[in-house]
């Protein structure tokens, strides 16, 4: 995703979608996070592409067990209409132990649900 053009925002001026996810990964939560996607969307994450909603409930569930960790949204951008970046800074048991990692969604056409979301340092 090209950011050239994006645009700092404040996180409580994010799509409620956008807030939702944040939200419910924030909180460990799947059951919320899970209803922020569409049926088809697809979930990139260190290394790994995960299409579907059966698959990506299937990753979350995977990340919120696999390591305790605390996130903490710390920057926005606004991409378009319709592309979001927020960075979040994560701390816990995993290798390394601290990282801030970019979250760039990709919202369906009338911004309601999440088509993709790529997770990168």
């Amino acid at each position: 995703m090209r950011d050239t053009q994006s645009q700092t925002t404040t996180l409580d001026s994010l799509p409620e979608i956008i807030i939702r996810y944040t939200g419910g990964h924030r909180a460990h939560d799947s059951a919320t996070t899970i209803t922020a996607f569409t049926d088809e969307a697809t979930v990139v994450d260190d290394g790994h592409i995960y299409h579907g909603i059966a698959a990506i409930e299937q990753w979350l569930g995977q990340s919120s067990t696999e390591y305790t960790y605390t996130i903490e949204p710390i920057a926005a951008q606004v991409i378009d209409n319709t592309h979001y970046v927020v960075t979040q800074h994560l701390e816990g048991n995993f290798p390394g132990g601290t990282v801030d990692l970019r979250y760039q969604f990709t919202l369906n056409g009338n911004g309601t649900l999440i088509e993709q979301l790529t997770i990168e340092p």
